[in-house]
C-alpha cells in the first residue's frame, strides 16, 4: 500500500475563446452522423446533406454578422471613451493655462500696485524733506 500524503490536487482552468466554433463543429458532425444512419436512399441523402450544408452555412454567416456587429459596437464605444478622455484632458489643460495666466496677471497687477505705492511714498518723503520747516524744529535723523 502506498501513501499519498504529499500529493496535492490540482485544478487546471483553461481560458478559451468563443464557443461558437465548437458549436458549429458539433452541429456539423451531429448532422452528418444523423444523415448517415437515417433510412434514406442515396439520392435523398445527398439532397439532405446539401440542404443541411446550406443551412449550416447560413447559420455561420449569421453568427459572423453578429460577431462583426458586436466588435463594431465595442470599437465605437471604446473610441467614444477615448475621445471623451482626450476632450477632458484638453479642457483641463486649457483651464490650467487660463489659471496660470490669471495668477501671473494678478501677480503683475500686485507688483504694479506695490511699485506705485512705493513711488508715491518716496515722493511724499522727498516732498516732506524739501518743505521748509517751522523754526525750531530739527530734521529727524535717519
Amino acid at each position: 500500500m502506498s501513501r499519498h500524503d504529499d500529493d496535492d490536487d490540482y485544478v487546471v482552468v483553461e481560458k478559451r475563446g468563443s464557443t461558437v466554433v465548437p458549436l458549429l463543429w458539433g452541429l456539423a458532425i451531429g448532422a452528418a452522423i444523423g444523415l448517415l444512419f437515417a433510412p434514406m436512399s442515396g439520392e435523398e441523402l445527398r439532397s439532405e446533406i446539401g440542404r443541411r450544408g446550406r443551412r449550416l452555412k447560413e447559420l455561420a454567416e449569421d453568427k459572423a454578422e453578429e460577431i462583426e456587429e458586436m466588435i463594431s459596437d465595442r470599437y465605437t464605444t471604446a473610441r467614444e471613451r477615448v475621445e471623451e478622455g482626450v476632450d477632458t484632458a484638453k479642457r483641463k489643460v486649457k483651464d490650467g493655462k487660463q489659471f496660470a495666466h490669471d495668477v501671473a496677471e494678478a501677480g503683475r497687477s500686485a507688483a504694479l500696485t506695490a511699485r506705485e505705492e512705493l513711488e508715491r511714498r518716496l515722493a511724499e518723503a522727498r516732498e516732506a524733506r524739501r518743505a521748509p520747516r517751522p523754526s525750531g524744529e530739527e530734521e529727524p535723523v535717519a
